[in-house]
């Protein structure tokens, strides 16, 4: 039995528990996957939060039930300088909290649910770890497991699909739940180290600007230290021109463009240039070269990759992507989305053929298909060395059936780079010609697809090379030593031009390489293991941002808001704000994982870091952030006071209050700022009412000044 000490007792309704020896107790981390895992075990009996039959009960979390208690839970109740930094020791769980308009309260669905949960458990004899194979699965279940308790021995369901094979599969070869150790210390390091790093920087920040509206964390501040950094970059660019000097040769119906082997600083200089050549002036060619060159197929999807090509080419951000990647792989479509490998093992290999047979008759790739080699795959995703807890991400098998318009984009994009990935590398010509006149040298590149291989799939021109020039420098082909007359010949001036502001694709890759500029795959593939954040937790880092009104999309561009500057300028060159620091601590989870560093040494190292950053943010002398006045809509002579969860007014009597929270949504100083001084904020997306359905509306003010959702005009005027 268990040596339980939560105070939860039966099933909440005073039932008396009973004890059944062979009974096996499985929690998932989700009641659809639960259902599904409890269909195929033979547990067909259906309660109020669990499903009992053939020897099992299975329940399931909601995701995370429990959390880290806040500062209060251990006497922390003032943000004063006097009380930083907090160590908490040992830290506690609480049932996960929910925010209201009265401030943080248990959630009533969680603490039913747990109590569901000890209830199962307590009847039954072992334990079948089924939530996700990765470190919050493992945190989730760890946190109910130690809150509840319980001692009894466990088993793990480690599976990469939700498919019924892989589930029976999984079943017959249960790992030791002590397997996972290291997992679950990494995932409670995380944890821990981002309460410790992100609680008091937050206090000691409060304290040094005067303000609760702030908030520093360990991986969203040196995030938002990048997007700052090329911001100020971008806009302080000094451009500077530069002349390129070209002629034009022709050869019958074509021509070919060749330029200036250098580029002219100076404009009178190039005019110069320009002026040597005339009508009449003759052009030998001195080289001709043709080099074959493979363009290597790509690895598969890793969920970074996948978020990256979803921004690229069809706008979805980050956090849409991977709830539809979730969506797919609930509906046992793809394996799991939350890996951060792009390759597989051999074992896997083995079902790929098949896999691929099923992709080549798709709707979108039959034309493809028709000439795709299945006996002769590129195995280059093939290494089981490079695979961490799951592998790339793939296709089930199972055929499609209903999916959204997204869903099945994303579908498409990885059924298709599966195909891409196993197809032969894409064969060019790439042609260099070099030639001279009036004593210049000048030069035409251009490349020829051969056989294109993989680039044969979605055929797209952003798949192009680097070595295939954007300009169209025409198809005339000349001979080595022929003189041909100039055609034609220009000047063109150009300007050099900043690196481009950040988009959601490029944050991605940049957080991946802590900010390097790495072009080459295979070396991005090596330092990954250094990037700020997980593939699983990267898109909820830029949503955090974005909640927080420290950044905002502007077209396909992420740029800091005022906000945002406001707290990067006070913190950049702090520790807090060290891109390079962070990826070193991601690094150093991923050792523990590996069981190659010790968790209370890593703790060890996060205390001191806070111990020192918290001291470096309390001596701050930190810059008076303009704060805009509005004059109070409702009294017309008090001032409106923004705060961390309302506005409100200062003249006694007014009354005038916002909520920051309304239904689901938080709004921004920038939304606050909108509705005080034009007494309407612009239309904000994703509101959900009682029964969770999502819609768009705009905060204002009626005629007794409560703030009121007004909705969008349709297109006759009246409102929907």
């Amino acid at each position: 039995m268990s040596n339980r000490r939560f105070p939860f007792s039966g099933s909440g309704n005073g039932e008396r528990l009973n004890f059944y020896p062979n009974m096996k107790a499985i929690i998932a981390e989700k009641m659809s996957v639960g259902l599904d895992i409890a269909r195929v075990v033979g547990a067909t009996d259906k309660k109020d939060g669990y499903c009992t039959g053939n020897g099992y009960m299975v329940t399931w979390a909601m995701g995370h039930l429990l959390s880290l208690a806040m500062p209060g839970a251990y006497g922390y109740t003032k943000t004063c300088a006097e009380d930083l930094p907090m160590l908490p020791d040992p830290f506690r769980l609480i049932p996960r909290q929910v925010r209201t308009d009265k401030g943080m309260v248990t959630d009533l669905a969680a603490a039913k649910q747990l109590k569901v949960i000890d209830s199962v458990l307590a009847q039954c004899e072992s334990i079948i770890v089924a939530t996700d194979c990765a470190r919050e699965g493992e945190l989730i279940f760890r946190r109910i497991y130690s809150y509840l308790g319980y001692t009894k021995p466990f088993k793990r369901l480690w599976i990469s699909s939700l498919t019924d094979e892989a589930i029976r599969e999984g079943m017959a070869n249960l790992r030791d739940g002590k397997d996972y150790d290291s997992l679950y210390a990494a995932a409670d390091c995380r944890a821990k180290s981002d309460w410790l790093v992100g609680m008091n920087s937050s206090r000691a920040l409060a304290i040094v600007s005067g303000s609760a509206n702030n908030s520093i964390g360990r991986v969203q501040t040196p995030t938002l230290s990048m997007i700052c950094a090329r911001f100020k970059e971008n806009r302080s660019f000094v451009s500077t021109p530069y002349w390129q000097l070209h002629l034009t040769l022709k050869q019958r119906d074509a021509h070919r463009m060749f330029f200036h082997t250098e580029e002219f600083k100076e404009k009178g200089t190039a005019e110069a240039a320009y002026k040597q050549i005339t009508s009449g002036s003759l052009v030998t060619i001195t080289k001709v070269e043709r080099k074959k060159t493979l363009q290597q197929s790509p690895l598969l999807y890793d969920l970074t990759a996948l978020q990256k090509d979803c921004n690229i080419h069809y706008d979805l951000t980050a956090d849409r992507t991977l709830s539809i990647a979730q969506s797919l792989y609930e509906k046992k479509l793809i394996s799991y989305p939350r890996t951060g490998s792009r390759h597989i093992p051999e074992d896997v290999m083995r079902h790929i053929p098949s896999l691929l047979e099923k992709i080549a008759v798709l709707p979108e790739f039959r034309e493809y298909g028709q000439s795709f080699d299945l006996s002769d795959l590129n195995t280059r995703s093939v290494d089981g060395t490079k695979v961490t807890d799951h592998h790339a991400l793939i296709v089930t098998g199972i055929v499609p059936e209903g999916l959204s318009e997204a869903e099945s984009t994303v579908y498409t994009l990885i059924a298709g780079r599966m195909l891409e990935s196993f197809s032969p590398p894409c064969e060019k010509e790439l042609l260099v010609m070099e030639c001279t006149c009036e004593g210049m040298g000048f030069r035409s590149r251009s490349s020829a697809i051969v056989k294109p291989g993989w680039r044969g799939v979605f055929a797209r021109k952003e798949d192009r090379d680097k070595d295939e020039p954007d300009r169209d420098s025409g198809t005339a082909e000349f001979t080595e030593g022929e003189a041909v007359p100039v055609m034609g010949h220009g000047v063109a001036q150009k300007k050099t031009l900043p690196k481009p502001l950040y988009t959601e694709a490029t944050l991605l890759g940049a957080m991946e390489t802590c900010g390097k500029n790495i072009m080459d795959e295979l070396a991005k593939e090596a330092i990954k293991d250094l990037g700020i954040g997980t593939p699983a937790t990267r898109a909820a880092i830029i949503t955090t941002l974005i909640k927080r009104d420290y950044i905002s999309r502007s077209g396909k561009s992420i740029v800091p808001t005022e906000k945002g500057m406001y707290i990067y300028e006070a913190v950049k060159g702090m520790s807090v704000a060290d891109v390079e620091l962070t990826g070193s601590w991601e690094k150093a989870l991923l050792q523990i994982e590996g069981h190659t560093l010790d968790a209370e040494a890593f703790m060890q190292s996060i205390r001191d870091y806070t111990c020192k950053v918290t001291d470096e943010i309390l001596r701050l002398d930190f810059p008076a952030m303009q704060e805009k006045v509005f004059t109070c809509p409702k009294c017309k002579t008090g001032k409106i006071i923004l705060r961390s969860k309302v506005a409100k007014c200062d003249r006694d009597g007014c009354g005038l209050l916002v909520f920051r929270r309304i239904l689901n949504k938080e709004l921004t100083d920038s939304h606050l700022e909108q509705l005080f001084s034009s007494g309407s904020t612009r239309l904000i997306k994703g509101f959900k009412g009682k029964k969770g359905v999502p819609f768009d509306a705009a905060i204002t003010f009626d005629t007794e000044y409560n703030p009121v959702f007004s909705f969008p005009k349709a297109g006759n005027g009246k409102k929907r």
